[in-house]
């Protein structure tokens, strides 16, 4: 998946996922915010690659954790004022 196809799915999931602050996700700009977007992707792809396979369920716990810290980070990113202020 090309870069910036990856950072709009993750763009979309996180949304998805976050619904109290979809529109905030879908309007971001910020090269940092586009960054964790592709993070989240990329370990949302690697989990779902390993997941149903009994061997890597450690690794399946590792890449869950991966994308409840990204989450939080989206989160915390905008929930500062300084981001919402921008934003509008």
């Amino acid at each position: 998946m090309v870069r910036s196809n990856r950072r709009e799915a993750g763009r979309r999931r996180l949304a998805m996922r976050l619904p109290q602050m979809r529109k905030l996700i879908m309007e971001s700009r910020d090269p940092w915010l586009l960054e964790l977007f592709e993070a989240y992707q990329m370990a949302v792809e690697a989990r779902d690659l390993v997941r149903g396979q009994p061997v890597n369920a450690k690794l399946v716990r590792e890449y869950d954790e991966t994308c409840f810290e990204i989450e939080q980070h989206v989160i915390r990113a905008m929930d500062q004022p300084s981001y919402v202020q921008i934003s509008k």
